[in-house]
């Protein structure tokens, strides 16, 4: 089963997916658009992929604050979650993606990535971070079935 992991920003979607065990994430494209508010096109797109990757769940990335309560990004996120479900008739889980933007960056440092640059790919990046996070929470919660 595949799952699909989405950063969902105010002009740009990460997106990411996973292998088809479901062990790992992997980036797949950014989604841009010109003005937030233009969504039909983006959905579209995700529509797309979804079908391309034979995609049977959706992880979206829930922008908390870091005191754990939800500002205008999140309640954007939970806007997108329910016409995600409208429209792909996928259940779609809300994730935790605190501090994965910052990861992204991180990363593109650390790998050499200029900064000008970096914008290019940490929509994705911070996908894979969402995708992966949720993915690693699912192999814990079977281990401990199994013990």
């Amino acid at each position: 089963m595949r799952i699909m992991g989405l950063d969902y920003g105010s002009k740009t979607v990460g997106v990411a997916v996973s292998d088809p065990l479901g062990l790992t994430a992997q980036g797949v494209e950014i989604v841009r658009r010109k003005t937030e508010n233009k969504m039909r096109q983006t959905l579209a797109r995700i529509e797309e992929l979804i079908e391309q990757y034979q995609v049977e769940k959706i992880v979206l990335g829930l922008p908390k604050n870091m005191n754990n309560t939800l500002g205008d990004r999140a309640e954007k996120s939970l806007e997108l979650k329910e016409t995600l479900e409208r429209r792909t008739g996928l259940a779609v889980v809300m994730w935790d993606e605190r501090l994965t933007t910052v990861s992204a960056n991180r990363v593109l440092m650390e790998t050499g990535v200029r900064r000008e640059n970096r914008k290019e790919h940490v929509d994705e990046i911070a996908a894979i971070f969402i995708l992966q996070g949720y993915l690693d929470y699912l192999h814990n919660q079977k281990d401990r079935t199994v013990e």
